[in-house]
């Protein structure tokens, strides 16, 4: 297997563990299994995978707490596993940082679709390892951000938002040409994109800019512009 990505899968369901690594196998993507958030953690922190299917209903250490764990050392696709069909969870998970979420049960067709196009994602390590305007700063290595030199907190995703907008400045780009760029080739809503467009501007409006303006007819363009609260707060 060296060579190939790796996929660390957290489910308490030995059924589930074993229909993803058989689907996985076949693939040719290598297989880690843990059936608790603990031992989960500890294979993540020593194997280092390239990508995690986690379930929710977890012994030990919930999927919620493991999810929390993950975002805060890696960014790591992370595709979560649902049990109930509730959307309130599946809003929960993206918030918190989840790639993508796919309620059980599910067709074989659609997981190793979309766990192609969370493995097709731009990874950090493409991309240089600063980048700075007159208003943001974006430490790749670092995985921070800052607005007019205060600390911004993103999830991993809107981090990589934030980065596909800028990497392309003053350029219109479509919702079809940012889940390309920010979440991969699957087949995904072009919701997520209004939804995340609204998530980075609201944290990047609290620390004093407007980082992107809606192009009617096509989708955003980064266009960073102060705010009218930092216009007055600085005369």
């Amino acid at each position: 297997m060296d060579g190939a990505n790796r996929v660390l899968i957290i489910d308490r369901d030995t059924g589930t563990q074993e229909l993803l690594e058989g689907l996985l196998d076949r693939g040719g993507l290598g297989t880690i299994a843990a059936a608790d958030g603990a031992a989960g953690l500890k294979l993540f922190y020593s194997e280092r995978p390239d990508l995690v299917l986690l379930a929710l209903g977890l012994p030990e250490v919930s999927g919620w707490e493991a999810l929390e764990r993950i975002r805060e050392l890696s960014d790591v696709p992370v595709l979560v596993l649902g049990d109930n069909g509730s959307e309130a969870d599946e809003v929960k998970a993206l918030r918190a940082g989840a790639d993508d979420f796919l309620f059980k049960p599910f067709g074989r067709a659609e997981i190793h679709a979309r766990i192609e196009a969370l493995l097709r994602r731009p990874r950090q390590g493409d991309e240089p390892e600063f980048f700075e305007d007159d208003f943001v700063q974006v430490d790749h290595r670092r995985h921070e951000v800052r607005v007019r030199g205060s600390m911004v907190e993103l999830t991993p995703l809107e981090f990589r938002l934030l980065a596909a907008f800028a990497r392309n400045p003053g350029q219109a780009l479509s919702h079809s040409q940012l889940l390309s760029m920010v979440w991969g080739e699957g087949e995904r809503d072009r919701s997520e994109v209004k939804l995340y467009v609204s998530y980075l501007r609201k944290k990047l409006q609290g620390a004093g800019v407007e980082p992107v303006e809606t192009v009617r007819g096509i989708g955003y363009r980064y266009a960073p512009r102060p705010t009218a609260p930092m216009l007055s707060a600085h005369g």
